[in-house]
């Protein structure tokens, strides 16, 4: 077997010995072609590069969700063809490795090199859904070049907070756990629209769900994870369905407490719920509108404000080694 290996240096948790071990563990079972990312966007031109190759059969992402992100977008550039395209595996090297952790890999880049091994030898793998959104027609940003996302997206507070974690890791923090509960709380104070929201979810053939002020897709649970605890907005989201919505029409400090309680406590078979929470499952098409320009992040990456994004779930999207 032919493969490409895409190393992000600057992987969290990895340190250069580790990557080390990791490449010749994986040499020493398949043709490896081991490459350094150098600047953003980098690992989506290998993700492309390989999918228009003729002898590459995989594709293994070492890094956090950021990476993962860019190799999966460069995949599907020409959109998805699980049976011609590279398989795609994954050695999370991030602070938070969702979508490593939501396929049931190790969040241990060691132990995940053993479990992908141990896979590439049975020819275990699953095709899975993602998410793709892009610019709304009609609107001003229809020009805005569609985007695949493989656990969540967020237009509105859940976008803000990723936003104010990018700024402070651009200032050399360190991108930590106690770092985003931080952050979380300096967009609530900060928030303009958190009594009153701007968001309206518009779907085929159903009334739309307006006054929104926080909009989370999910695409697989957990959402996300704090420390080794899930944390489960959209419980029923899964890799098989179409997408699932999270809206909060509140964000009082009552509010506040009670959905982060929910959400700190949240369960494979509960998520936050209330008066104030709309949730919204197994979606194929669906746009979100804002009244006002509103941050927006996929996968963790914060993409700049938007005023309507038009979402899309895709099942059986790629095919990956777990």
């Amino acid at each position: 077997m032919r493969a490409l290996l895409v190393v992000n240096p600057a992987a969290t948790t990895t340190s250069a010995r580790t990557r080390d071990v990791l490449v010749h563990a994986l040499a020493s079972e398949m043709k490896l072609e081991a490459v350094t990312t150098e600047y953003r966007g980098h690992a989506r031109d290998l993700g492309r590069q390989a999918a228009e190759s003729k002898d590459i059969e995989l594709v293994v992402a070492l890094g956090g969700d950021g990476t993962v992100n860019e190799v999966v977008n460069g995949l599907l550039h020409h959109g998805p063809d699980p049976d011609r395209l590279p398989r795609l595996a994954v050695v999370p090297g991030g602070s938070t490795n969702v979508f490593a952790r939501a396929l049931g890999l190790p969040n241990d880049a060691v132990e995940a090199t053993g479990a992908l091994l141990d896979a590439l030898r049975e020819g275990s793998e699953r095709t899975v859904g993602l998410g793709l959104a892009g610019g709304t027609p009609g609107t001003e940003d229809e020009a805005v070049p569609s985007r695949w996302f493989t656990f969540c997206a967020g237009l509105g507070f859940d976008g803000g907070v990723v936003g104010r974690v990018e700024q402070q890791r651009e200032l050399g923090r360190r991108s930590t756990h106690a770092l985003y509960v931080r952050q979380v709380l300096r967009q609530f104070l900060d928030e303009p629209h958190r009594r009153r929201g701007m968001i309206t979810v518009e779907r085929p053939g159903e009334d739309p769900v307006t006054d929104l002020v926080m909009s989370i897709v999910c695409n697989t649970s957990p959402y996300s994870y704090l420390g080794n605890r899930p944390l489960y907005a959209s419980p029923r989201a899964s890799f098989d369905t179409g997408l699932d919505v999270l809206g909060l029409k509140k964000l009082s400090t009552a509010a506040v407490a009670r959905y982060g309680t929910q959400l700190l406590t949240s369960t494979p078979e509960r998520g936050p719920h209330g008066k104030h929470a709309v949730t919204l499952h197994d979606l194929t098409d669906f746009t979100l509108h804002s009244k006002v320009p509103l941050p927006l992040q996929m996968d963790g990456d914060h993409l700049g404000l938007r005023t309507s994004v038009t979402f899309t779930g895709v099942r059986r999207a790629l095919r990956v080694i777990v």
